[in-house]
């Protein structure tokens, strides 16, 4: 198949050098059918290509007919507005021939899925389509959506057994709950993720009882970010490493849509961020080799950009010749695997494209790495012996280029320097969720005193003088902002008190009225800002409205309560299993299918050498 991409975009390349349209005479004649110098075109590309001629004509015949449906297709879309899509199916149903759809525009993505459905045979709900890497919106049309004439939509089916009308009712039932549960991991996935982003952005839990994720610098210390792009970028790492979880145990139909999600909540995330952390990087290396992995690199158009992308983040992250990384951890042995990656892949998709000699160049450059990382498994077996873990082996291997004396220091070293940055990490946490607490203790809401922290830079004592010098923070509450209603009255005794401690009674009516009768923030505040409230303070007090609102019933049903919440620590705990607990996971590989994959592609770039030679 790699063979025949190669001989396809080879050709296309010397029609295109070479200016002919076969869409024309005296290639295709007036009924469109293969006109006679199509031979003579074939045997001069053949021997060119030292290739059969047979075999250059048939896909010669194949480019010429693709030429004319397109064109048909553009002239029919130009007339009747209905447009054609190009369909690229699982691999079990591809066939030589193109599979193109049309459609209207106008039409809801649920309503195109049904129409795959009904066309290639699969079941409507079991079955996903990503159109522009992105997964199809059901309940937008397609124009809504970016989807235009001549697009490619790739299907990925949620199960993974073929569809054989043959086979009895029972194996059939089985399939559509395999399908069911794939669906229902897949939104799971989703809640789950939602729930540990809002954790980490909000960070009022208690890290010692409750699961959270955190983000950490190549070091492992947490990284101060903008509450603003916290939450995007932990869904986004989030996605990824669900998605990364489905490519290890090469369910790459389910890995891909997680990928995909990935790469959109980076992209919320400000350009400085994603240049400066190699998880952008990886995740585009990662998209790549899964689109390659499904057999449908085709499908992706912008590969050369995605890879262009991951070498210079690599590039901005690690330095020139990777000295920053040198200088952060003191080696580079581990990063190389993500170099061996973006090679192959690099040379793969050359190989695609028809550039024999450039592929050559990547797959030479990937071969080269993978001989200064291959580790000799007896050596993996000696740490073994000393009590770590077959991961840790090899990256520690790889990170002293393969002494076992040094790799088992250096392992060790590592160990006792993250238990101690976890353990300072674990206690800043601490810290702040106690500062929280206090602040709330003094009637502050939990929005009100994160926002003041932070400000602070975490520092409580400056937190409460931000919070006493604007006491409009203080309507930042955790509840809905209708049911905080500023202007209940304040009760006489309450402002007799204020009134007593030497403040103005209309002051102490005013600040009762902002605190909610809360005397002991009503006195702070106006003896921090002089005997009075702000301006702007009155202002927003005036904007009130006096109208009490009323709140929804809070009385729901307690077995409902429970089931909601048990469904969440399922959703947490999903994700948990699959988030590794070393930090370097994503640097640790056996190399055994990139192995295989380099000598693959490996012999068919010699095969052109040798071609070339005959």
């Amino acid at each position: 198949m790699a063979q025949k991409k190669y001989l396809q975009a080879k050709l296309t390349q010397f029609l295109r050098e070479d200016r002919i349209q076969l869409w024309k005479p005296p290639y295709t004649d007036e009924n469109k059918e293969v006109g006679l110098a199509l031979k003579d075109l074939a045997k001069k590309y053949s021997d060119k290509l030292d290739c059969c001629e047979n075999e250059v004509e048939k896909i010669i015949e194949e480019i010429r007919c693709k030429a004319i449906e397109r064109g048909t297709g553009n002239e029919n879309y130009k007339t009747t507005g209905i447009a054609t899509i190009e369909i690229f199916l699982p691999p079990r149903l591809r066939k030589d021939r193109k599979n193109l759809l049309e459609t209207r525009l106008h039409i809801s993505g649920r309503e195109l899925r049904s129409k795959i459905a009904e066309t290639f045979g699969f079941q409507e709900n079991y079955i996903k389509i990503v159109i522009n890497k992105k997964q199809l919106q059901l309940g937008k049309t397609l124009e809504e959506q970016g989807v235009t004439h001549n697009v490619k939509a790739m299907v990925l089916e949620l199960k993974q057994s073929e569809e054989d009308v043959r086979k009895n009712f029972q194996v059939e039932e089985e399939e559509q709950n395999e399908a069911e549960l794939k669906e229902r991991r897949i939104q799971r996935t989703k809640r789950g993720l939602e729930i540990l982003a809002e954790r980490a952005a909000e960070m009022v839990v208690d890290p010692e009882t409750t699961p959270y994720l955190d983000i950490a610098n190549q070091t492992g210390r947490s990284i101060r970010i903008p509450p603003s792009e916290r939450k995007a970028l932990m869904l986004a790492m989030g996605y990824h490493e669900k998605g990364r979880a489905f490519l290890k145990r090469k369910e790459y139909g389910i890995a891909l849509p997680c990928l995909l999600d990935a790469d959109k909540y980076f992209c919320e995330c400000c350009r400085e961020l994603l240049d400066t952390v190699d998880n952008y990087a990886v995740l585009q290396l990662d998209i790549v080799w899964c689109y390659f992995r499904l057999e449908q690199l085709e499908c992706l158009d912008d590969a050369e950009k995605k890879l262009n992308l991951a070498q210079k983040c690599f590039k901005n992250c690690y330095g020139e010749n990777h000295q920053r990384l040198v200088h952060i951890k003191g080696n580079c042995g581990k990063e190389k695997v993500l170099f061996l990656r973006l090679y192959l892949l690099q040379g793969i998709r050359n190989y695609h494209s028809g550039n024999g000699e450039e592929a050559r160049e990547y797959l030479n450059k990937a071969r080269q790495l993978f001989k200064e990382l291959y580790i000799d498994p007896s050596k993996v077996h000696n740490l073994l012996q000393l009590g770590f873990t077959a991961q840790e082996a090899r990256l520690g291997l790889r990170a002293c280029d393969g002494n076992v004396d040094h790799a088992a220091a250096h392992i060790t070293n590592r160990r006792e320097e993250l238990a101690q940055i976890r353990k300072e990490e674990k206690e800043k946490k601490r810290r702040r969720l106690e500062n929280i607490n206090s602040l709330k203790g003094m009637g502050y809401s939990t929005h009100a005193a994160k926002q003041a922290l932070h400000q602070a830079s975490g520092n409580l004592d400056e937190a409460l003088k931000i919070l006493l010098s604007n006491p409009q923070m203080w309507w930042l509450n955790d509840s809905d902002p209708e049911t905080n209603n500023h202007q209940e009255s304040p009760s006489q005794e309450n402002i007799d008190q204020l009134v007593y401690m030497g403040f103005d009674a209309a002051a102490a009516d005013a600040a009762l009225r902002v605190f909610r009768g809360n005397v002991q923030l009503a006195a702070q505040t106006l003896a921090h800002n002089g005997g009075s409230l702000p301006p702007d303070v009155h202002l927003s007090l005036e904007g009130c409205s006096s109208t009490p609102s009323t709140s929804p019933s809070d009385s729901a049903g307690a077995s409902s309560a429970s089931t909601d919440e048990d469904m969440e620590t399922e959703a947490v705990n999903e994700i948990l299993e699959d988030i590794p607990e070393h930090e370097e996971d994503y640097l640790d590989s056996t190399l055994e299918d990139e192995e295989i994959i380099i000598a693959e592609y490996l012999s068919y770039v010699e095969n052109i050498k040798s071609a070339k030679n005959g």
